[in-house]
């Protein structure tokens, strides 16, 4: 019976072992800084720098975005008190052009509105071309 438990205890599972002991010496070789100098490291750093160029180019656009974003909208904000200040002005104008507003601001100078009609003219083409 004594042979059975030892047999047990003497095959440990070395999957996990070795992969806790991996898991280790990677967070080890992350905290010391070592795996900045490993060989498979410095094969891909051109990548790396590739990436790190990707993403300053990605946030370089979010803060590009952002700025236009703020820029339409200062400029809907001009179009809407442009376009109240068009109907306040059009109003406006329609009020001054009516012919009882031309009458009253044409009487301060003198002149009166005219009772009789306007006549036609007529040019008869035979004896223009004379």
């Amino acid at each position: 019976m004594n042979s059975a438990p030892e047999a047990v205890e003497a095959a440990p599972e070395p999957a996990t072992t070795k992969k806790g002991n991996a898991v280790g010496r990677t967070v080890s070789s992350v905290v010391s800084g070592r795996f900045l100098i490993s060989d498979n490291t410095l094969k891909q750093m051109p990548f790396l720098f590739f990436v790190a160029f990707l993403c300053l180019l990605y946030i370089a656009n979010g803060y590009f975005a952002q700025g236009k974003d703020r820029e339409l909208d200062t400029l809907n904000t001009q179009i809407k008190e442009l376009n109240t200040q068009f109907q306040i002005a059009e109003a406006k104008l329609m009020y001054l052009s009516k012919e009882s507003e031309v009458a009253r601001a044409t009487a301060k100078m003198g002149l009166k509105e005219s009772v009789i009609p306007p006549d036609k003219i007529v040019i008869d083409n035979k004896v223009a071309s004379k």
